[in-house]
């Protein structure tokens, strides 16, 4: 298999995640960085061993070793690096959301499409083998006609005001705080596991944290600042709770709730799929195992063992039952569906993998939970 050189764009939390995970698919050469600063770039390049420091992304984006381009910047610097790479005929792989807001997001998928490069968003919970086996279920007709869907995604990091974060800031993060960064996950994963679309939402949120204290020296998405540390009281406008009814396609019903401040949540995702034959529960806390729901039999839990994995999705599945495999090993399963399409010049990643037509649809999914809101609290379509 040939090597790919890939370059990228930000190294915060995301981004130390995206090379660590590249790297272990093998074939993949980190070859360069580029910061929010060239001093940055130097340090991060040292910490992770990465050969070229670049002063700019344009920089980066330009080196002819830089086939593909990681953009793990803040949200709002996702456009203009997106629209370089393309720019360049560049693959590019972006963590989400695409855009700060929908019509951006349409113009960058546009502009991705017609170059005919590789384009993916990154929704990493699609890499989870129990993810893909609910979804290789409900496309078999095992549960039968699906009827519901429901779950929740809740964290805790920023329960207490002295909490702060670039995402809550509107020109930073974007207008929607809890749904926009975690709720964006939950509707991928119900769409993706379903195979269908969210057409229309009822959306009621909240900020409980209406005045945070903001540190004067910016801190890293988790790490929270030192307590000694100076800080400026700041007004929150974005939601950090939010409950939200949704209706996907056919009539089937659904409802989802989000939240960063509830206590004891660290990253609790679920999503549970009723039909007509059975149930079946993902919780990511628990991503080795799939919960199977029966009204004449005994439920079950299926583990994750290739074994009972059907064949299709069993290349998800790295080490035998009884072996855990997390987070990471996901997010590494996502990349080598989107390289494959790179290496073997299909000009397009695999059907499984979230590419830029799917971020585009989830920025209009979040912006009709906020027209819904906007407008109290009503049904509101999705527009595509």
């Amino acid at each position: 298999m040939r090597r790919v050189g890939m370059g990228i764009v930000g190294v915060g939390f995301a981004g130390s995640l995206h090379v660590e995970a590249v790297r272990r698919l093998g074939f993949v050469d980190v070859v360069a960085v580029a910061s929010s600063s060239p001093e940055s770039a130097q340090r991060k390049a040292a910490e992770y061993g990465i050969p070229k420091a670049c002063g700019s992304y344009d920089e980066l984006i330009a080196d002819p070793n830089v086939q593909v381009v990681h953009n793990t910047t803040p949200n709002y610097l996702h456009t203009a690096v997106n629209m370089a790479a393309i720019a360049r005929r560049k693959h590019i792989v972006c963590d989400k959301p695409l855009a700060l807001t929908s019509s951006e997001a349409r113009k960058v998928w546009q502009a991705a499409r017609d170059a005919g490069i590789v384009h993916a968003v990154i929704f990493n919970y699609r890499g989870n083998p129990c993810v893909q086996q609910a979804r290789h279920m409900i496309a078999q007709g095992e549960l039968g006609p699906a009827h519901f869907v429901h779950g929740e995604y809740l964290q805790d990091w920023l329960l207490e005001p002295t909490d702060y974060s670039w995402r809550l800031e509107p020109d930073k993060g974007g207008t929607s705080s809890a749904l926009g960064d975690i709720g964006s996950h939950w509707c991928d994963l119900a769409q993706h596991m379903t195979g269908l679309r969210i057409e229309s939402v009822l959306a009621d949120l909240t900020t409980v944290v209406q005045t945070r204290y903001r540190p004067t020296q910016a801190v890293e998405t988790f790490t929270g600042a030192s307590r000694d540390a100076s800080t400026e009281a700041v007004e929150i406008k974005s939601e950090d709770l939010a409950s939200v009814l949704v209706r996907f396609e056919g009539g089937v019903k659904g409802s989802f709730s989000v939240g960063q401040v509830c206590a004891g949540h660290k990253n609790g995702l679920w999503i549970e799929v009723s039909g007509r034959k059975g149930s079946l529960r993902w919780h990511q806390e628990q991503q080795n195992e799939l919960w199977l729901g029966h009204r004449h039999d005994a439920n079950q839990v299926m583990a994750k063992d290739p074994a009972l994995l059907d064949a299709s999705v069993r290349r998800y599945a790295h080490l035998p039952g009884g072996h855990q495999e997390g987070w990471g090993t996901a997010l590494t399963n996502v990349f080598r569906d989107i390289y494959a399409g790179i290496v073997d010049d299909r000009g397009a990643a695999s059907p499984l993998v979230a590419t830029f037509d799917d971020g585009y649809r989830a920025n209009c999914i979040v912006d009709a939970m906020l027209a819904s809101q906007a407008a109290g609290n009503r049904w509101t379509k999705v527009a595509y």
